[in-house]
């Protein structure tokens, strides 16, 4: 846990926010306002990131953006997903400091292959894995509001894979 300066909380509080956008992007029923919430939340995670000082993280954190708005209009088109992981490689890369800094890297190919390739249950354990390398990251550098983010994240994802797995079971029978 970083040390309670000033800026850690700012940074703690940073983390806070964006998990308040996320919980309103989890209760929408709008497509476009779930979005809108998300990207907020990837904004106030960016600054959360700055402010802990992780580069990586806060650039990953904002080609998330950019990528929320391609898989948008571009889904399936594996042109546009690789140049996103082209664009976050090279943002890894520009900006590692040490291991840690991988974890950033491994959630957004996670997130991105799921969310340009794939649906349903194959999507949501892509993005269930970038939540748990997300909720690593986060409980490395000591990100309060990062780590509750991507536990709920990941309980929903998971209690939405199950509920899918059972209703699919049921369809069947």
């Amino acid at each position: 846990m970083p040390p309670l300066d000033a800026t850690t909380l700012v940074a703690q509080l940073g983390g806070l926010i964006a998990l308040g956008f996320i919980i309103l992007a989890f209760a929408s029923r709008q497509d476009d306002r779930l979005l809108l919430h998300l990207i907020f939340a990837n904004v106030a995670f960016a600054v959360h990131f700055l402010l802990f000082g992780e580069w990586t993280a806060a650039g990953i954190t904002l080609l998330v953006i950019v990528r929320i708005l391609l898989a948008r209009h571009y889904r399936g088109d594996w042109r546009v997903m690789l140049g996103m992981l082209v664009l976050n490689l090279a943002v890894a890369l520009a900006a590692a400091r040490g291991p840690a800094d991988l974890w950033p890297l491994v959630a957004t190919l996670f997130g991105t292959v799921g969310m340009f390739m794939l649906r349903g249950i194959p999507m949501r354990l892509c993005l269930a894995a970038a939540a748990l390398a997300w909720l690593i990251n986060n409980a490395l550098i000591g990100s309060l509001g990062g780590i509750v983010a991507e536990l709920l994240a990941l309980v929903t994802n998971l209690v939405t894979i199950w509920r899918l797995r059972r209703w699919c079971y049921q369809s069947r029978v």
